[in-house]
């Protein structure tokens, strides 16, 4: 009797410690899970720049805006304001896609459509080629404008910025027109003092009456006659006469004796150097502006008539020769001028030169979107004319850019690029504590 007591005491006490030790263990899951929720719950994240995260409340670094407590809606849904409206439609075979904003930077030109111009209002969806093709909204079936997702230029990334911050950073903007250009090139010149060209001027002359005189002499005298005749007038080319201007010289009968003096009401020749890379906008025919340093409030005009046919190796520069007008006498041989040469480059499509941000590698712009986001657009440039570049490709009439401010913009979208991509190569969102 007495061992059976033991035996039920013992069982009693077992049964008792199972109990508590079930109630031990639901207790704790039950606090961790609460834990859990809890460590889940205390992440902030930044609402400009999703992808910085962060387990205390503060500023972002890169925007400065207060961090956002991240709810648990929101960690299996999509970024703020990227969902889908209620009762959207898509295009059979595909499916509506809630993107982030990672994701919309890896994606290639032609996978993402931003629409425009729908009943339903601006709306994000991933479009099938067809789909695009047609250029239907997914919604209502009307017509609308379908804009291609564009590729950032490598090592940039949009950023947002509110108008306050745009006023402290000094952000200026201006419109990407059309008008009307032209290239100015300003440059020193001298009035030509030239006896090498003048004595070559006479040779040729002579070799010209020469060959005429042989016409009915031995084949073999006129042969050689002829030859003397190529050889001057290849001497003239070299050192910087056309075509035109050696007819001319042939129709007077005499060199130009310009080159070494000038007298009142006549003409004199200018010579003035340009950089190659200017090369491609200087042509013969264009106008000539100068003044003389000595004489104020006096200018001279002129026609440009030739271009040298080889480069300086040492500058760099070719010899443009220019023929102007000496009315009184003033321009003497050898004085020093201020040289303006302008040519037109018709209607192109230009912007500011401070909307250019150079990089050395690339030319950036930065393009002003819908909510104050800011687009960095890698541009190809054309000619600078006067404060205006003219550009080839990036851009489009009638697109805002930023004239000022380029370099904070430039240094906010560079460093929020690289905070992403350190972001998406570790496997995750980019955190700090």
């Amino acid at each position: 009797m007495i061992k059976m007591n033991r035996f039920v005491s013992l069982g009693v006490f077992l049964i008792i410690g199972i109990v508590a030790s079930a109630i031990a263990l639901r207790s704790a899951e039950h606090l961790s899970i609460h834990a859990g929720k809890h460590a889940e719950k205390a992440v902030y994240y930044c609402p400009m720049h999703p992808n910085y995260t962060s387990d205390r409340p503060g500023n972002c670094p890169i925007c400065n805006m207060t961090l956002v407590k991240r709810e648990r809606k929101e960690e299996s849904g999509s970024m703020p304001g990227m969902s889908m409206p209620e009762g959207s439609t898509v295009v059979p075979g595909s499916a509506p896609k809630v993107f982030t904003v990672a994701q919309l930077m890896a994606m290639k030109p032609g996978e993402i459509c931003l629409l425009h111009k729908c009943k339903m209002g601006q709306c994000m969806l991933a479009m099938t080629p067809e789909f695009a093709r047609l250029g239907k909204c997914p919604h209502c079936g009307e017509d609308l404008g379908v804009i291609v997702k564009e590729a950032l230029p490598q090592g940039y990334a949009q950023v947002q910025l509110g108008a306050e911050k745009q006023q402290v950073i000094g952000v200026k903007t201006a419109l990407v027109q059309k008008m009307g250009l032209a290239k100015t090139i300003r440059v020193s010149g001298r009035i030509a003092y030239d006896p090498e060209l003048y004595q070559a001027e006479e040779e040729y002359l002579q070799a010209a009456q020469a060959f005429e005189k042989a016409g009915t002499a031995d084949p073999e005298i006129k042969e050689q006659a002829a030859k003397l005749v190529d050889s001057a007038k290849i001497k003239l080319r070299l050192l910087g006469l056309s075509d035109s201007i050696v007819q001319e010289i042939e129709k007077a009968g005499k060199p130009d004796r310009s080159l070494l003096y000038s007298d009142a009401g006549g003409k004199v020749w200018l010579y003035a150097p340009i950089y190659e890379y200017e090369m491609p906008f200087v042509h013969v025919g264009d106008t000539v502006e100068v003044e003389v340093p000595a004489v104020s409030d006096q200018k001279f005009h002129g026609i440009l008539r030739a271009l040298d046919s080889v480069v300086d190796p040492v500058t760099r520069s070719i010899r443009v020769r220019a023929q102007l007008e000496n009315p009184d006498g003033i321009l003497k041989p050898e004085m020093y001028v201020n040289v303006m040469l302008q040519t037109n480059l018709g209607e192109q499509i230009a912007v500011p030169e401070e909307a250019v941000f150079a990089t050395g590698e690339k030319n950036i712009v930065f393009v002003v979107k819908e909510n104050n986001v800011f687009e960095p657009r890698e541009v190809g440039l054309g000619a600078k004319a006067d404060r205006f570049y003219q550009i080839k490709s990036g851009l489009q009439e009638g697109e805002k850019v930023v004239t000022s401010g380029n370099f904070l913009i430039d240094s906010e979208s560079r460093l929020k690029s690289a905070l992403e991509g350190a972001g998406s190569s570790g496997g995750g969102e980019h955190s700090h504590g």
